[in-house]
């Protein structure tokens, strides 16, 4: 495209990796617009080009440099290409060694300075890539007036915290990100607030630990708390969903607020990794399995109608097949809603590392199969079990006659669907009876000729 169809000050923004990153993503879009910038669709189109990154696990390490050396590739004379998010904030020099074209390099902990860095870029010639990681980065506190939000359609996705203080070994996320900082609970009202008002129906608490939320603050169950207040400020958001609660701090106070606040999802996302104590051991996780299984009880008990989701890993370094088929029968006997499996990812710098990676890839990926087949198994029963039912569903899209949504035993992206008959409005919720199930999604039609706008149940 030539020249004088790009407006210098327009910017494309590829977001890579989790919702974590989404909502960074969005912030630095804001800051931009603030700053008079526009965002397009189209590199071609963008006088900056940004690609905020994933440097979690392998796969997304070598997906975010594909992605920027595609930018590179495509760049033309006057663009400026900016690396940001997890891969710059760990491998800054690296990175511009593999991605030759790079003007300049932001880590995640300094999403907020995004303008400051499109500026001197701007201001002065740079042969080499400007980086942007200082020696002593910190995030929280200077969020520059961005909203820590991203919305998906009728959904929105509030951070509540950054960081981790956990010590899981296989886990590089506190080496990119350091300590848990939680963002004060005001400002979490405030944009709840707003997004309320803005229409959205479903708000996602993400962290990377939401149950470690207050912790730096000096606050004692600050989730609880913070589920309390944000009842109270926004009612008119039918659904807060809960994702990546940790092990053992799941407490007895959270099982009975979630199970009192009608707006709170019976929903769980708890990340459990294994299900033999001496891999866990191994991985720095919390190995009293003991207390999950108590846990998951009461849940249930207090929850009849309560999904779980959990994510387990596979192939970690001495998982032996004993070990691997403990990991089975645990998630066979506790019998979760959704599970997601992965194979373990050598990550140097980690704790893991002295561990080196021993099991060929072949055993891992058997492993994840076997482990998947099972849980397809079970989650299809658990969906069997949904039929004749009538669930509230949040619609997210439609065409060729059918409708697609989520129950709230649905987080986005990562869970299932509901597939239902006919032309449904769009962002709103239709109480749906459900007549038939897959593994993964569930079908049925709309249950009555409710006027839209009409309040609905929000549970049986």
């Amino acid at each position: 495209m030539p020249k004088k169809n790009r407006n210098p000050k327009s910017f494309y923004l590829l977001s890579l990796g989790c919702a974590k990153n989404t909502v960074d993503s969005e912030s630095m879009a804001q800051l931009l617009g603030g700053a008079g910038y526009t965002g397009v669709a189209e590199p071609a189109k963008a006088g900056v080009l940004i690609a905020n990154t994933c440097g979690f696990i392998g796969p997304a390490k070598e997906e975010s440099v594909n992605a920027l050396r595609e930018l590179a590739d495509g760049k033309k004379p006057g663009q400026m290409l900016i690396a940001a998010g997890c891969l710059s904030q760990r491998y800054g020099a690296e990175l511009a060694k593999q991605v030759p074209g790079l003007d300049g390099i932001i880590g995640a902990r300094r999403w907020m300075d995004i303008v400051d860095l499109v500026q001197r870029l701007r201001a002065q010639p740079h042969p080499q890539p400007i980086y942007h990681l200082p020696d002593t980065p910190v995030v929280g506190g200077d969020e520059r007036g961005a909203m820590r939000a991203a919305i998906q359609g009728a959904s929105a996705y509030l951070k509540i915290a950054d960081g981790c203080r956990r010590p899981c070994a296989f886990c590089a996320i506190p080496l990119i990100k350091g300590a848990a900082v939680s963002r004060p609970s005001e400002s979490i009202l405030a944009e709840a607030r707003q997004l309320e008002a803005m229409g959205v129906k479903e708000l996602i608490l993400i962290a990377q630990d939401t149950t470690d939320y207050g912790h730096d603050l000096g606050m004692k169950e600050g989730l609880s708390t913070l589920l309390e207040r944000l009842a109270d400020a926004a009612p008119g958001i039918p659904w807060i969903r809960i994702m990546y609660a940790f092990p053992g701090y799941v407490t007895d106070r959270q099982i009975e607020t979630m199970a009192r606040l009608p707006q709170v999802l019976r929903y769980l996302d708890m990340p459990l990794q294994h299900g033999h104590p001496a891999t866990l051991r191994r991985m720095r996780r919390p190995a009293n399995v003991e207390w999950v299984r108590d846990t998951v009880g009461k849940m249930r008990a207090a929850m009849p109608d309560l999904a779980i989701r959990s994510t387990f890993i596979v192939g970690y370094p001495g998982e032996t097949e004993e070990e691997f088929q403990t990991l089975l029968d645990f998630a066979a006997e506790l019998q979760f809603d959704r599970v997601g499996a992965f194979t373990f990812s050598f990550e140097p710098g980690t704790a893991s590392e002295p561990l080196g990676d021993p099991i060929p890839p072949e055993v891992k990926e058997d492993r994840r199969r076997r482990l998947m087949e099972q849980q397809q198994r079970i989650s299809l029963a658990k969906n069997q079990a949904q039929i004749g039912k009538t669930l509230d569903v949040l619609i997210e899209g439609k065409g060729d006659g059918l409708s697609l949504g989520r129950s709230y035993r649905d987080a986005p992206e990562i869970d299932g669907m509901v597939m239902v008959e006919g032309d449904l409005p769009v962002g709103e919720f239709v109480p749906v009876r459900i007549t038939g199930a897959m593994a993964y999604d569930l079908t049925g039609a709309a249950a009555t000729a409710r006027a839209i706008g009409q309040p609905i149940a929000l549970r049986e």
